[in-house]
């Protein structure tokens, strides 16, 4: 059955039965536990009512009961008849309700104190504006609203770029684009020493950028310079980070690229390519210069080397050949004849050595004799080709001619034998 069926005496009825336990009890309980709550609830929602709970009874209620949780003092409860409660409540701490109250909020404080430091970040704590350390990474405590912790992640590498167009040495203008990468270095300089450190690196980063390009030409920079504009921009930035003790240590600094502006770029494109050709050019005279020149030292210097050595032979000869004539000159002095004699031998012998010859034992009344001149030259030239080229040159020029006297002495002796006698008279070559 339903705690609102109508019938049973609302027996189930929770306000009803409160209201009954009210009106016996409440003198009691009035008197006893907090002197506060009355006992004539029987009168309202007691007996047989069936009507709907009463919200502010309820709410006093409650009120009463959190009334003597706190520590309220106790007021003389009201009993069902309207009588009064049977004693004075017991007097409570006033204190308890603000104490609990600042227990809780301190709790609540220094549980709000406690954070966590990541392995890649330090803590950087500031105690009233004032700088007090370094907090590791791990489970770390600071007591809040006195203590600001500031996290710094000093393992992540940032990076900054910008692209300017900026003003060269030589009075053109240029655009740059330039990337830095850097980190954390000291923590604390990065918190407390610069405002904005990304807006600070930006200026320092255009500020170096500017003063490196505005000392270069603007060939140097379109071409070949750009590793050495990337080094120099690095060092002047890292100079002024130092000397701003912002705490940030450099990493790379990235040319990304350097071009002339849009208007005239066609122009220094076409001016480039030229300075190109002409190093390439350049380069291919070179490597034939480096080609040709060994080769032909090479050869100047065989050709020195064989006039030297000619010219030792012929000083060689030339001396030998002195030596063998003042040799032949002193025995020639002790011995003329015999030295002429044997002169003359050599010389016969070195004649007629490889010469064809042909000896006449013949009387005066010998008839005369034809000399086969022509079959003679044909022998000697036959002979002379299955020589060597040395003894070739010396038979060609035997067989060629004869001795002149020989001839001259066949011709005369045939001449006189016609005349006069008939008779061939040939004498027999000697000396």
């Amino acid at each position: 059955m339903a705690w609102n069926e109508p019938g049973g005496g609302n027996q189930h009825d929770p306000w009803s039965a409160g209201g009954r336990r009210g009106g016996n009890d409440g003198g009691n309980r009035g008197g006893n536990d907090d002197g506060n709550r009355g006992g004539g609830g029987g009168n309202n929602n007691g007996g047989n009512n069936q009507g709907p709970p009463d919200l502010d009874e309820a709410l006093k209620k409650f009120q009463d009961k959190l009334n003597g949780m706190l520590g309220g003092g106790g007021k003389k409860g009201k009993g069902s008849g309207g009588n009064k409660g049977g004693g004075s409540g017991k007097p409570r701490n006033a204190l308890a309700l603000p104490g609990l109250l600042v227990v809780v909020a301190l709790a609540i404080w220094a549980a709000s104190g406690f954070y966590l430091v990541d392995q890649s970040e330090r803590g950087v704590v500031l105690r009233f504006g004032e700088y007090q350390g370094i907090v590791n990474p791990g489970l770390q405590w600071n007591p809040p609203l006195i203590d600001d912790v500031r996290m710094v992640n000093v393992t992540r590498v940032r990076s900054v770029s910008q692209t300017q167009s900026m003003l060269t040495r030589d009075e053109n203008i240029v655009e740059v684009e330039i990337s830095a990468q850097y980190q954390v270095a000291n923590p604390k300089d990065f918190v407390l020493n610069v405002r904005d450190p990304a807006l600070s690196i930006e200026n320092a980063l255009d500020s170096a950028l500017r003063h490196v390009v505005g000392g270069t030409d603007m060939i140097d920079i379109l071409t070949s310079g750009r590793e050495i504009l990337g080094s120099s921009v690095a060092s002047r930035l890292q100079t002024y980070l130092d000397a701003y003790g912002a705490g940030i240590n450099l990493q790379t600094i990235n040319i990304e690229s350097t071009s002339a502006p849009a208007p005239v770029i066609d122009a220094f494109d076409d001016v480039i390519r030229a300075r190109e050709d002409r190093q390439r050019t350049i380069n291919e005279g070179m490597a034939y210069a480096n080609a040709i020149i060994p080769a032909a030292q090479g050869q100047a210097q065989r050709v020195v080397e064989q006039g030297q050595g000619y010219r030792e032979s012929v000083v060689a000869e030339a001396q030998g050949q002195a030596n063998r004539f003042n040799a032949l000159l002193t025995e020639y002095r002790n011995a003329p004849e015999v030295m002429r004699e044997r002169m003359y031998l050599d010389a016969i012998e070195e004649v007629f050595g490889n010469t064809p010859k042909v000896l006449l034992d013949v009387s005066e009344n010998a008839p005369l004799m034809y000399l086969p001149l022509d079959q003679m030259r044909g022998n000697s030239e036959r002979s002379s080709s299955t020589d060597g080229n040395s003894s070739n040159n010396s038979s060609n020029a035997g067989g060629e001619e004869l001795d002149p006297r020989v001839i001259e002495n066949l011709r005369s002796g045939q001449g006189s034998s016609n005349s006069s006698s008939g008779n061939s008279s040939i004498r027999r070559e000697g000396r």
